[in-house]
């Protein structure tokens, strides 16, 4: 593993004997996939942190091997808040929140151009583009085509180099692989430094400016609980670079 494998760490920043609440960095990639497992040289996981730090999730959840008691998952490139389940009886408790939109997730994300709206609802179905891990919203080859909903609200419009940019607090309503990044480029507004759905080269962002703030559910009945993961640093430092020109908070 090299140096900057090695920085590539989750946070603690909830634990219970149920579950523990973590902040997953960019770049670490949640469990393999059929694509990662054609690299010849393996890369290190979330999954693998999660059994090392919490050993009794080795037999947790669907597919306890190669995800451990994990729930969720983000995207290799975005950063945020993400539930590991501890045992098996809350991983099935968890599973069933997601599964019946009991649980509110709340995204921060930078975007391309100025979104007029406050607040906007996208309900557009998303399916897999044949021959491709592109996700798109159209075309009448889109393949394991379900449905997914989105909710934004603006925060701050910024200007760079005579470009605008609007932050976006963000609210999935479904769970659909890259459902965030394809929805909001499918109205105009890529996520800033998204290569593959059409934000790249913005900023000088080595990844997409995309992180999951919060996360809110009933940790159990009658209790809700909310948890937040930090903007981190090379997001907040783009921020920093940007000229702020409005806001509707």
């Amino acid at each position: 593993m090299n140096s900057e494998e090695e920085k590539l760490v989750p946070e603690v920043v909830y634990e219970t004997a149920r579950f523990a609440a973590i902040s997953k960095p960019a770049g670490l990639l949640v469990h393999e996939t059929a694509v990662s497992k054609k690299n010849l040289e393996r890369a290190e996981t979330l999954a693998d942190w999660v059994a090392e730090r919490y050993p009794e999730t080795k037999s947790v959840g669907d597919d306890p091997a190669s995800r451990p008691g994990i729930v969720h998952r983000l995207d290799k490139d975005t950063s945020g808040i993400m539930l590991i389940a501890r045992d098996q009886r809350y991983f099935e408790y968890l599973k069933n929140l997601f599964q019946t939109h009991q649980v509110k997730k709340t995204y921060l994300a930078l975007v391309r151009g100025r979104v007029k709206e406050k607040e906007g609802r996208i309900e557009k179905p998303i399916g897999l583009k044949p021959n491709t891990v592109k996700r798109v919203v159209g075309g009448r080859k889109m393949k394991d085509v379900k449905e997914a909903i989105t909710e934004y609200r603006t925060a701050g419009y910024f200007e760079a180099d005579g470009k605008e940019y609007t932050l976006l607090e963000v609210s999935p309503l479904t769970g659909r692989t890259h459902q965030i990044r394809v929805h909001l480029a499918s109205i105009g507004h890529p996520v800033a430094g998204d290569r593959l759905y059409g934000g790249g080269g913005d900023l000088g962002l080595s990844r997409q400016f995309l992180h999951a703030e919060s996360i809110e559910f009933p940790e159990s009945p009658g209790r809700r609980l909310k948890l937040s993961a930090d903007l981190p640093d090379e997001l907040q430092k783009t921020l920093g670079k940007l000229t702020k020109i409005g806001s509707f908070r």
